[in-house]
């Protein structure tokens, strides 16, 4: 058949969304509404590449196995930006872009019986009235703190707002200038002070802050001091900072001088209820160290050294935390039956500390040396062995782990690593990292000068094959 001669000719031997829907549905793909959005963008890419001459339509039939081909592909891909199950082969192990902590499916199946039926989740049982929400979760989160009690909201900046709001509107609240941090989508601490209404005090520099700065700036309008987590950058050289302890001791005293009630209140961000044994984060202090040494009120993420889900939790003496439950914000920030559910059943697994890495993934992640990723190295060269000699290099290589999530900054951990290295015409460092990416599942490795690193603490045994799978895609295999 002989290419049409205008481009509205051509436009019309483009398939209509009628047609597109039968033959999607005479492959057994999806058809219909359901992908209708997918069906007309790809029709209307080829419009426009006609109208603009960029497309060399060729013969009709020629024309329509292509839209017909290219609808099909847009149909069977996820669409973009849908939520799907990639391959994290970065390191961090508790990766913001990629969902932070990864829950084990124990965990879900465990709590998944409390999702499809009536649960007291305000109703208490012994006495038939409406109770406290959370279930066991105050309870436990005081146990493991060795804190009076606990609050749990919808995430760490959710309660860090509720304790400024309730305990410190209209009062003044001293911060060290070296802890006025932003964090990830523009989160500012002075932005949060300032709609609480709580009034920021800032004292000490950047790189040093000392405790007679505290001293000097306590007014009678001062609320507390706050500590805040530096939770993505470290500072490093001539510096110096106050610990809880001389800030509990400093409120003490001046509540001895004075009668003023002054808070100590600690923005750990990243806390953890667990001691590490790994060496690059056996020095972080525990939630439970934090209280004992003096912190009035603590608030850390569920799904970041917790290994939980996405909530703000905070723990501390009763009195402030009682004042934070009533307040009208609290509300606002609660958290639903779900994650109460498997934020308990998390927490009931630090009960037994030497079991710990079987029910967390996080922490047996973070746990993990080189010696224990050995076993997935080999399992991935074995399923390589055959792809050798088509562009690619490979072999495994030292390197270092971020924990993430800015939990600790500067920690480096040691790991076990495959490192991709181009050697043929055509490949590059970029271009085999963007060929992973692209692959189905995603596999997210990283980028290290002229090579790729794909790092086995955060790759899990049943990823293998489907490493393996997007090398060889990428191969041609």
């Amino acid at each position: 058949m002989s290419p049409p001669k205008t481009s509205q000719d051509t436009l019309r031997h483009l398939p209509s969304v009628t047609e597109a829907d039968k033959h999607l549905k005479s492959r057994g793909l999806p058809s219909g509404k359901a992908v209708r959005v997918q069906v007309e963008r790809v029709l209307e890419r080829f419009r426009a590449a006609l109208r603009s001459g960029s497309d060399d339509a060729g013969s009709t039939d020629e024309l329509r196995g292509r839209v017909l081909k290219a609808l099909e592909a847009a149909v069977s891909a996820p669409p973009p930006g849908q939520l799907r199950r990639v391959i994290n082969a970065t390191g961090v192990v508790v990766h913001t872009n990629l969902g932070r902590a990864v829950l084990p499916a124990a965990l879900t199946r465990a709590a998944e019986p409390l999702h499809h039926a009536y649960l007291n989740l305000e109703f208490d049982l012994e006495t038939g009235k409406r109770g406290a929400r959370g279930g066991r979760v105050p309870e436990l989160l005081a146990q493991l703190a060795q804190a009076e009690d606990g609050v749990v909201v919808n995430n760490n900046a959710a309660a860090v707002l509720l304790m400024l709001t309730a305990l410190a509107a209209g009062k003044e609240v001293i911060v060290s200038r070296g802890e006025l941090v932003e964090i990830g989508g523009a989160f500012r601490v002075p932005d949060i002070m300032r709609q609480s209404g709580a009034r920021l005090v800032e004292v000490g520099t950047t790189n040093r802050t000392r405790l007679s700065d505290y001293a000097q700036a306590l007014t009678p309008e001062t609320a507390a001091f706050l500590k805040v987590h530096r939770s993505n950058f470290h500072i490093s050289g001539f510096t110096e900072e106050v610990g809880v302890p001389e800030l509990a001791e400093l409120a003490a005293e001046h509540g001895r001088k004075t009668g003023q009630s002054v808070g100590v209140w600690n923005d750990l961000g990243s806390g953890n209820f667990y001691r590490f044994s790994q060496p690059a984060l056996n020095a972080l202090p525990t939630v439970a160290q934090e209280v004992r040494a003096g912190a009035d009120v603590v608030t850390l993420s569920g799904d970041k050294l917790l290994g939980s889900v996405q909530a703000g939790i905070v723990v501390g003496k009763a009195a402030p935390l009682g004042l934070m439950r009533k307040h009208p914000l609290y509300r606002s920030l609660r958290v639903d039956r779900v994650r109460i559910a498997l934020l308990e059943h998390s927490l009931r697994a630090y009960l037994d500390v030497d079991t710990l890495r079987e029910h967390n993934i996080v922490v047996d992640l973070l746990e993990r040396t080189p010696e224990d990723m050995h076993p997935l190295a080999e399992d991935l060269l074995r399923a390589l062995a055959p792809l050798e000699g088509r562009g690619v290099k490979w072999q495994l290589v030292r390197d270092q782990s971020l924990a993430g999530g800015g939990a600790v900054p500067d920690a480096r951990i040691e790991t076990l690593c495959l490192s991709l290295i181009p050697s043929g015409p055509g490949f590059t460092a970029q271009r085999i990292a963007d060929g992973l990416r692209t692959h189905e599942p995603a596999v997210i490795a990283r980028l290290a000068e002229d090579r790729v690193l794909l790092d086995f603490r955060t790759v899990f045994s049943q990823d293998v094959p489907d490493i393996a799978s997007a090398i060889g895609a990428l191969l041609g295999a």
